[in-house]
């Protein structure tokens, strides 16, 4: 039961490590010092320490949202398959289970938004159900298509499919991180698909749905986001790694990966430029393709060849 506590813990503590790390390479491409690392747990304290202001059109639905929004993505992330390709909590098609949790979590982000009345957040939550919409798609084909190929229907043994050296296994693996790190800049609403730091009304997404948050429930709101990444980035680490290495070692690497792509994401945030808004759904539509892609090639290949 060691595994349990370690993921516990490193799905509680990545998340400000992982937004710290982020801000961190963003700052060295600005030629900043930059924040600490630990800057996320600081501000997340502080947050804690606020009240809570809420405007006189909302109701109980605002109040409630940023709790149910973190609680889903919490227990998401004991679904999902962390270090040592073990998930917390694991049982016969948890993957399903995984994505309409995260589904719930992201339907109360956006009745909350429009709770308050505002046309402003409306707009941003009318983007965020169509891209929400795009992106789901994309994402259960490739859960599908992994179980199919695997043979198995839980989410820890199902992206555990790098346990023989073939051509077929690095091109899944291969396709398959791509979708999900496409998957990880579309749900948390990063570059290109929408700017985090950005305050333009024409091209704000998350941001817009979060503006009459304060205190600790923004605080909960960035939390959940900086977990979300952390979970699909473990996604991630998982495909690539085998399960035949050493305990330590495995951890290492596991935790070398999910920086990395931290580092990543700091990178495009900082070289790239975010998309037109007519393009996003283009961009969004290549992840499904990928997914399709790889459907097809497993259908097609003997079994024998595998």
């Amino acid at each position: 039961m060691h595994y349990v506590i370690i993921n516990l813990l490193f799905l509680l503590f990545a998340p400000f490590l992982y937004l710290g790390l982020i801000s961190k390479v963003k700052a060295f491409w600005a030629s900043r010092k930059g924040p600490s690392l630990l800057q996320p747990v600081f501000d997340f304290i502080k947050l804690l320490k606020k009240d809570i202001i809420a405007g006189e059109a909302t109701s109980y639905i605002f109040q409630i949202s940023p709790v149910v929004g973190f609680s889903a993505v919490f227990f998401s992330g004991l679904l999902a398959p962390l270090s040592w390709h073990q998930s917390v909590i694991n049982f016969e098609y948890n993957f399903i289970v995984f994505s309409y949790i995260l589904g719930l979590g992201r339907f109360f982000s956006i009745i909350g938004a429009m709770d308050t009345g505002s046309s402003f957040e409306a707009m941003g939550a009318s983007r965020e159900v169509t891209f929400a919409s795009l992106v789901e798609p994309g994402f259960f084909i490739l859960l599908g298509t992994l179980s199919i190929y695997t043979g198995n229907n839980t989410f820890q043994d199902i992206f555990n499919i790098f346990n023989q050296h073939s051509g077929l296994n690095y091109l899944i693996i291969s396709l398959s991180s791509i979708v999900l790190f496409i998957l990880i800049l579309v749900e948390t609403s990063r570059m290109p698909v929408d700017d985090p730091n950005t305050h333009l009304e024409l091209t704000m997404v998350h941001e817009v749905m979060v503006l009459d948050n304060s205190g600790p429930d923004l605080g909960f709101i960035i939390y959940g986001t900086g977990m979300k990444m952390v979970i699909f980035s473990s996604l991630i680490a998982n495909i690539i790694l085998p399960d035949n290495l050493n305990f330590m070692i495995t951890f290492l690497f596991f935790a070398g990966i999910v920086a990395g792509l931290a580092v990543l994401i700091g990178c495009i945030e900082s070289l790239m430029a975010r998309l037109r808004m007519s393009h996003i759904p283009q961009f969004i539509f290549f992840m499904t393709a990928i997914s399709l892609l790889i459907f097809f090639i497993i259908k097609i290949i003997p079994l024998g060849t595998k």
